[in-house]
């Protein structure tokens, strides 16, 4: 994945009743940033999780990072994101994060020791859970 730049995304939490209308397909593992109990935000009313996260922005450190279907060593491998790509982060565990490059995916589990959090002017909410 590129390592170029992307502008800061002001993510809008949803108001009123949210509400799902029939079944919805479940998306292959590393798509969508969508697990049963987070998901991203921007996939409010349209994917049912038991909580919806605001991202912060973090950033690929300078070997960068293999993104991997769960957070095994030996999990098959999503993808890669290159040094310097912007990682939209929802959930922090140990060793791990969760996160993608935004709401179309793709997603996965990374070594939080080869990301550092983004020190941009607007790196977006920081609050959590919506």
């Amino acid at each position: 994945m590129s390592g170029k730049a992307r502008e800061a995304h002001n993510y809008i939490v949803p108001t009123g009743d949210l509400g799902l209308e029939g079944p919805v397909e479940r998306p292959a593992p590393g798509t969508l940033p969508l697990r049963g109990d987070l998901a991203h935000i921007a996939l409010a009313g349209v994917h049912l999780a038991a909580h919806y996260v605001i991202p912060q922005l973090w950033i690929v450190g300078r070997h960068g990072v293999d993104v991997m279907e769960n957070t095994r060593d030996d999990s098959p491998r999503v993808t890669r994101f290159e040094p310097g790509t912007q990682v939209e982060v929802i959930d922090v565990a140990g060793d791990w994060i969760w996160g993608c490059l935004g709401p179309e995916g793709p997603s996965g589990y990374m070594k939080a020791a080869c990301l550092s959090q983004y020190a941009g002017a607007d790196s977006g909410d920081t609050s959590g859970a919506a």
